[in-house]
């Protein structure tokens, strides 16, 4: 046995001692009484702050302050936590920024775990070589961008279904604006009745609207999350029309009519570019194996002839 293999071996088993000592340390009671701090601070603390970020929280040794300590961290690393409010909201996940790092950094934590345990499986197996030490953090880094790459993916598929969906809302309030109801009640009849992306929205703005948010701010706030041109167009001229009284109704159907016409111009597009993708199967498959069949039975035959 080499000593890189004994080391390999050295290093699971005393990762492995590590990670029992832990879990029963952390098992154990607490031998002391809770500080008189700590018992006021549910009392004293700001409601605005749910996580115990001020003076009042546990010091910085405890596990809870590291680890939103190396969370801030990977925030100031990355940055972009307004675009990254703004792909939560657009995908509908239930978290705040500092949240999402917090689930970003674990899956950091995850792959350089799972890294570290490939390059200790491969010194074992007496096949380590010198760039094998990049795989930790290599994992870390791809573990990191998977975690993005979720959050974006979810993001562009729920604003790609409430794009699908503006045409219809669009329509359905339009009815019931020409039926003589108001703007706040064919939201809440929209809302009520709908099912989708885009009616949860527009209940989260009559809920708004409900609790004393004005219309407008509430309508303005919906587009500036989502951020869909079609529906911040539409937005715009409904706070316009609110603001100066024109008809509702033709103004909404006019823009259900435009979004029609931009759901068709992007389906052109998509069935464009579809069509090219088509062709490389048409190319590299199909067309290579009919000039085969076409060309092996003379091949075949001019052998067998001077054979």
């Amino acid at each position: 046995m080499s000593g890189l293999t004994e080391l390999a071996l050295a290093v699971v088993l005393g990762g492995g001692l590590a990670l029992g000592l832990s879990l029963l340390v952390m098992r154990l009671p607490a031998w002391r009484g809770a500080r008189l701090a700590d018992r006021l601070a549910p009392y004293l603390r700001d409601t605005a702050d749910p996580l115990g970020l001020t003076p009042l929280a546990a010091p910085a040794l405890h596990v809870g302050a590291a680890w939103r300590a190396w969370r801030d961290a990977l925030a100031r690393a990355l940055g972009g936590s307004a675009v990254i409010s703004r792909r939560l909201r657009q995908a509908g996940w239930q978290m705040d920024a500092a949240r999402f790092r917090a689930r970003q950094l674990g899956w950091t934590l995850g792959g350089l775990i799972a890294g570290a345990l490939v390059v200790v499986a491969l010194a074992v197996a007496g096949r380590f070589s010198g760039g094998s030490i990049l795989l930790p953090p290599i994992a870390a880094v791809a573990g990191a961008v998977v975690c993005d790459m979720r959050l974006t993916s979810a993001a562009r598929a729920r604003v790609t279904r409430a794009q699908e969906e503006l045409p219809t809302v669009l329509e359905f309030l339009s009815l019931c604006l020409a039926a003589g109801e108001g703007v706040l009640d064919a939201l809440r009849r929209v809302a009520d009745v709908g099912s989708g992306e885009l009616p949860a929205e527009l209940r989260r703005v009559v809920l708004a609207v409900g609790t004393g948010s004005p219309l407008p701010d509430a309508l303005t706030t919906l587009s500036r999350d989502l951020d869909i041109p079609a529906l911040t167009r539409t937005v715009d001229h409904l706070v316009a029309a609110l603001d100066r009284g024109a008809p509702l109704a033709q103004v909404l159907q006019a823009q259900a009519t435009d979004t029609r016409e931009d759901a068709k111009r992007v389906l052109i597009e998509q069935a464009g570019r579809k069509e090219i993708l088509m062709l490389l199967p048409l190319v590299f498959l199909i067309l290579p194996l009919s000039v085969l069949f076409a060309i092996f039975p003379g091949v075949f035959m001019l052998r067998v002839g001077f054979g």
